[in-house]
């Protein structure tokens, strides 16, 4: 997209994201907003408020999108990119219907989104159009409010800042690893796991499917490229949901015991998937990984998420240039790589849709 022509004029961004409880009292409402149509029991909620409880009820996912916040306002200012910085999520405040409130009333009237996430998929990509789509139906409900024109960020799970930030990350864990248990250490690339129905359904049909974990395995590789590692295992995390439903394996514990079995004895564990240290990420591995491994000497060597780092606010404006400025797509993968579109329609024809549609789709494209 190096065509002058492609370039547009936007007033704001908003960074749009998940959520988080941020006291105790917050967790079983926000789990209730995440789980809500979906059938899931009540002890499988205690279950997970217990891994909120633990940290004292608060998510870090607030609290490391605010500094994501701080850091791109900053570069903006710096680079003298005028565009005022907002912040909404999906599931708990500051919620993003009562942001776009806010944007309307201070004046916006065209505004970028970027999604914290990299992937295709229904919760990596479509459900964030959705989100937009909802928020503008509510702003279409308050009478003396105009709408705005709202543009999603594309996925950006091959951008070279993006793995570049990875491969030096795990460089640095790599190097924190005993001497003498380095040589024999495995690269063990993790994300969410997610059905395999839902993986089946990611990406447009007619790109064949399963473009969620083809995004994440082509990451993993480009990482493992730029570190010199020839070998690698991608393995899933923080599944849930009934057993008899079959989702993505293998399960990282499950792959860390079986690589000890062979005779390893330690792993640097790329949390690729995430781009902040997040509960999958404090709880799944900082917590449940380190306790299990510990028990059994395998050392871990957790690398650490790129949000917070320079690289990845340089990303976020490198994005936000292709659609201001006409900037050239740097990307350094080959999988199909989408989600940008406009006012919540899906980036393409039956993109990701859910095998079992939620009562609220977004609008029709």
């Amino acid at each position: 997209m190096t065509d002058a022509a492609a370039a547009r004029t936007f007033d704001a961004i908003l960074v749009l994201s998940f959520g988080g409880p941020e006291k105790e009292e917050d967790v079983r409402p926000f789990l209730e907003n995440v789980t809500r149509g979906r059938g899931i029991p009540p002890e499988r909620l205690d279950e997970v408020g217990e891994h909120y409880h633990h940290f004292g009820g608060r998510s870090p996912l607030n609290d490391l999108n605010r500094e994501i916040i701080a850091n791109l306002e900053k570069k903006l200012v710096d680079e003298s990119i005028d565009l005022p910085v907002y912040f909404g999520n999906r599931n708990w405040h500051p919620m993003v219907e009562d942001t776009v409130e806010q944007m309307s009333r201070d004046g916006v009237t065209r505004a970028l989104v970027f999604a914290t996430s990299a992937w295709a998929g229904y919760s990596g990509c479509r459900q964030y159009h959705e989100d937009i789509a909802r928020a503008q139906e509510h702003l279409d409900a308050v009478a003396e409010l105009n709408g705005i024109e709202m543009e999603k960020l594309r996925g950006f799970h091959d951008h070279p800042l993006f793995i570049g930030e990875f491969a030096r990350a795990v460089e640095e864990s790599w190097a924190k690893l005993p001497a003498d248990r380095r040589d024999g250490a495995r690269l063990v690339f993790t994300a969410h796991s997610i059905p395999n129905s839902a993986d089946d359904a990611s990406g447009p049909a007619s790109l064949g499917g399963n473009l969620y974990s083809r995004q994440v395995n082509e990451a993993a590789g480009l990482i493992a490229e730029q570190v010199g590692a020839t070998e690698f295992d991608v393995v899933w995390q923080s599944r849930s949901g009934p057993p008899q439903v079959p989702w993505l394996e293998p399960d990282i514990v499950d792959h860390i015991e079986a690589i000890f079995a062979e005779g390893a004895d330690a792993a640097v564990v790329c949390p690729v998937g995430f781009i902040s240290d997040h509960i999958e990420v404090v709880w799944d591995l900082d917590y449940e990984l380190q306790n299990e491994m510990d028990a059994q000497d395998i050392i871990i060597e957790r690398v650490a998420t790129p949000g917070p780092t320079e690289a990845f606010t340089e990303m976020i404006v490198e994005l936000i240039r292709e659609r201001t400025d006409g900037a050239e797509v740097r990307r350094l993968g080959r999988e199909p790589l989408l989600g940008s579109a406009c006012d919540g329609k899906p980036c393409a024809i039956d993109c990701c849709v859910p095998a079992k549609r939620p009562a609220h789709a977004g609008r029709p494209a």
